[in-house]
């Protein structure tokens, strides 16, 4: 029998070996964004917050904006709205829909990281946000799913200069508000940030992401996970199946299709590479096969977009913009379906 540190890698049959994939109206912005909010509310697609280098390259003395810009498309062939605002500029938090609408957790912003957690809801023109329990801590870069009614937030890092990411496992129960967050046991594995997240049944799986450490000058040095984990409550941490090679900020919540869908990554096989020498990042797609515990190719997309969000709407899986190559955007909206 496979250890569970052993990784195995095959052709998904099961359930085809890709998903089709086309490009909706893109975002209203020529540059577009990284660590985006996205998810839909009565029946619309909204994408909020994120940033950019709208003037330079960070190569070139760029300057990093945060936004605090909602943009809204209640059709796939619509056209997106926009005039409406998040109450601050916020990015690379989490992204989870619920029956309200769209919860943008922690996040940063030029600043600060943020614990607020914010509500976006749309209905007949309208855009309205308000405020959820505050996370136990500021958090950005971690990752998030839903399961029943709870949400689950895992990983990430405190602040913009930490040199250790968080093994942390946080959970709000939507229909007990009131209570707060839970701090349950943390993943045993390394601390991570930009890690996906994605639900197999009733577990929780974490997979991927980057490890933080000290570097010679106190800077943060960031090391490259292939290690993949499953919370399943009542039961505790378990791991699962490395994935054949490291990925980190894949979009996340992870869709499912006869298991997660890990959609491509950075993994760390350019990190040489000079800026303007980026080749983009990987567009193959792995799929989590649960009963046997393997990580198993299905297919590959069109392009490789990472520090983005996963969102389902129109019965299709949404990749709302993200880095195409590092500090390089893009306003693409892509939908995913089988076949």
């Amino acid at each position: 029998m496979l250890s569970l540190m052993t990784t195995t890698f095959v052709e998904a049959r099961s359930v085809g070996q890709h998903l089709n994939w086309e490009k909706l109206a893109s975002l209203p912005d020529a540059e577009g964004f990284a660590g985006s909010f996205a998810g839909a509310s009565h029946g619309a697609l909204i994408v909020a917050g994120g940033s950019n280098f709208p003037d330079k390259r960070p190569w070139e003395g760029g300057t990093k904006v945060w936004y605090d810009q909602i943009f809204v498309l209640e059709k796939p062939d619509g056209k997106w709205q926009r005039g409406f605002k998040l109450p601050f500029p916020l990015g690379y938090g989490v992204s989870i829909n619920c029956a309200e609408g769209l919860l943008c957790i922690g996040g940063s912003s030029a600043q600060q990281h943020h614990d607020e957690v914010v509500l976006i809801s749309y209905d007949k023109g309208q855009v309205t946000t308000k405020f959820f329990p505050k996370l136990p801590s500021p958090c950005a870069n971690m990752c998030g799913a839903l399961i029943g009614d709870t949400v689950f937030v895992a990983g990430g890092i405190l602040n913009p200069d930490s040199t250790n990411a968080l093994k942390s496992l946080w959970s709000l129960d939507l229909n007990q508000t009131n209570k707060g967050w839970g701090e349950l046991p943390p993943c045993p594995g390394p601390g991570r940030m930009l890690a996906a997240a994605g639900v197999e049944g009733e577990s929780f799986i974490f997979a991927g992401g980057a490890g933080l450490a000290a570097g010679p000058h106190g800077k943060p040095v960031r090391e490259w996970l292939r290690d993949a984990w499953k919370y399943t409550p009542g039961k505790g941490w378990k791991q699962i199946a490395d994935l054949p090679h490291p990925s980190v900020a894949a979009p996340s919540p992870m869709p499912n299709v006869g298991g997660c869908l890990l959609l491509g990554g950075d993994d760390g096989a350019q990190l040489t590479a000079t800026p303007t020498a980026h080749r983009g990042f990987p567009r193959g797609v792995l799929r989590y096969d649960a009963k046997n515990n393997q990580w198993e190719k299905f297919g590959a997309m069109p392009f490789g977009l990472v520090t983005t969000t996963m969102a389902l709407w129109d019965g299709k899986f949404i990749v709302a913009g993200g880095e195409q190559k590092p500090g390089v955007r893009s306003p693409d909206i892509w939908a995913g379906s089988l076949p």
